[in-house]
């Protein structure tokens, strides 16, 4: 799809708010650039913005004017702050920009901090690719021939790099000659799954129909779905999954008709070192929920509360597939596995 690449001086991107109806690039140059095309969703899914976050560190060292080595590293521990503030939830963001700021203080010399903090993004981006594949290779092997996939928000390439999470084992599995259906959720308030999930899978000649969020218990009722798969944010070492707001009412669903839940993440994704309930859930503008387009459809004067993440409880999902396996219950002790 070509959606992000690193020209040597800045970062081209997909402006992902114009899609499907429009494929308009934008070019980040600078640290500011980088901090309002991830708020304002120009960039979105969590390894994504990750390795956004990455590249944003890597301009700002070729931007910073000094010799002195203690205060080269002050300005990149200041720039890196000021990204992670940009979407305080999504773990890969923190992930990759500490990643970065490591390589860069183990440097001793300055130019050698510049180079490679570049060397250390693209390292990053190229791991995300292959992060994706054996996703998909992985979560393949959930999956059967005929298999009708629900799915939520957009977990697909846009929202990594190449293949994506939760869309990554569909993608595998047709090109090894299994015939499956997807069920897209629409993803209300900014209906990623509708706009992106559905154009990217139209794109790829995978059979999609998309739904509204509230239809998900009806379709399940009906027998219209065999299996869910969704993508994640965060994820803690007891199991429990932020995603986009909606994933834990699914899986409630899920569970209710009997039917596998599944999470496709990659490692950089779980974050070990923090209790589920000290994750903080974003709240975006109420805008977001109080107009559809340029139409107000909420009258003025009412509250609105919108926020970004839900918490989905490890009792309701069957298998977290990462690129280095899938791990089932007890997660807690399949996690702490995985990282040792």
């Amino acid at each position: 799809m070509k959606h992000i690449k690193w020209t040597g001086e800045c970062l081209k991107i997909i402006d992902q708010r114009k899609l499907p109806g429009k494929v308009k690039y934008i070019f980040l140059k600078n640290l500011e650039e980088f901090h309002k095309a991830i708020v304002e969703m120009k960039v979105r899914g969590a390894p994504l913005i990750g390795i956004v976050g990455a590249f944003a560190i890597a301009v700002l060292a070729q931007e910073i004017k000094t010799d002195d080595r203690k205060e080269f590293l002050k300005k990149i521990e200041e720039g890196a702050k000021y990204i992670l503030e940009s979407r305080p939830t999504a773990y890969n963001l923190q992930y990759c920009v500490k990643f970065v700021c490591e390589k860069i203080s183990e440097c001793n010399h300055i130019e050698d901090m510049r180079k490679v903090a570049i060397e250390t993004a693209q390292e990053l981006m190229e791991r995300e690719i292959e992060n994706s594949r054996r996703i998909g290779e992985y979560g393949e092997t959930l999956l059967n021939d005929g298999d009708t996939i629900l799915t939520h928000c957009n977990a697909g390439e846009l929202a990594t790099i190449a293949y994506g999470t939760a869309l990554a084992p569909i993608r595998i599995a047709q090109k090894k000659g299994k015939c499956l259906y997807v069920i897209a959720t629409e993803t209300r308030p900014a209906q990623q799954g509708a706009r992106l999930t559905a154009w990217e899978l139209l794109n790829e000649k995978i059979p999609v129909t998309v739904i509204s969020d509230t239809a998900v218990g009806y379709v399940m009722s009906k027998g219209m779905v065999d299996k869910v798969i969704v993508g994640a944010d965060r994820i803690t070492k007891e199991g429990y999954v932020f995603n986009k707001i909606g994933t834990y009412q699914i899986a409630l669903l899920a569970k209710e008709h009997n039917l596998p839940f599944y999470v496709a993440a990659p490692t950089s994704t779980f974050d070990i070192n923090i209790e589920h309930n000290r994750v903080v859930i974003e709240e975006r503008d109420a805008n977001e929920i109080v107009f559809v387009g340029r139409k107000r459809i909420v009258a003025k004067g009412v509250k609105v509360y919108n926020p970004v993440f839900d918490k989905t409880p490890p009792n309701l999902i069957n298998a977290i597939i990462t690129e280095k396996g899938i791990i089932h219950p007890p997660f807690e002790k399949s996690i702490s596995k995985l990282f040792s």
